[in-house]
């Protein structure tokens, strides 16, 4: 390395800048054991197709533009049917789905119920849209989630939303209560 040689000017400078320096009694540094991060848990990779059931198992007729959807799960009563129509759960949450190409729209749907279901959320609200200009004047949207809604394993009851909240264009879902840890 060469030594450059520097000017008193620029050396009284970079004294001027500098101001007043103490000297260190000591170039070794103690680490203080209280200031370590504690460790935390790596958060495991989550397989969101697991939470879908069997696709063959399940098969439910087409349903068009203005049709309403509804289902309750095994076990489930009427009433839980007609309380989430009525809005008596309240919504949690919502997403709005509609205009997403369906792979798109599953891996959302898939990433909001989980997001939902750790958060002990139980009424959410999906906007899947009505399908107007989807191809052979059918919707795949509406139709695609009323298949996966079917499927999830924590899903317990599904209906169309009043029409002040989309009507046919949306649906209200009630989800398991899961125990806090």
């Amino acid at each position: 390395m060469v030594k450059k040689n520097l000017s008193q000017e620029d050396i009284d400078l970079f004294r001027q800048s500098i101001g007043k320096v103490d000297p260190l009694n000591s170039n070794k540094i103690l680490l203080n054991q209280k200031d370590k991060p504690k460790p935390y848990p790596k958060t495991k990779s989550v397989d969101l197709a697991t939470n879908l059931l069997n696709a063959e198992a399940l098969e439910p007729e087409k349903v068009g533009h203005e049709d309403s959807l509804s289902y309750t799960a095994p076990g489930i009563q009427n009433n839980v049917l007609k309380k989430l129509r009525k809005g008596f759960f309240g919504v949690d949450a919502d997403i709005d789905l509609h205009g997403l190409t369906s792979n798109n729209s599953k891996i959302q749907l898939l990433n909001f119920l989980n997001t939902c279901i750790n958060s002990n959320y139980r009424c959410v609200h999906i906007v899947h849209g009505k399908g107007y200009r989807s191809a052979e004047n059918h919707p795949v949207l509406k139709n695609d989630l009323n298949l996966w809604l079917r499927q999830h394993k924590d899903v317990q009851a599904f209906c169309s939303a009043p029409q002040s909240a989309g009507g046919t264009g949306a649906v209200f879902v009630l989800l398991k209560a899961h125990k806090l840890t």
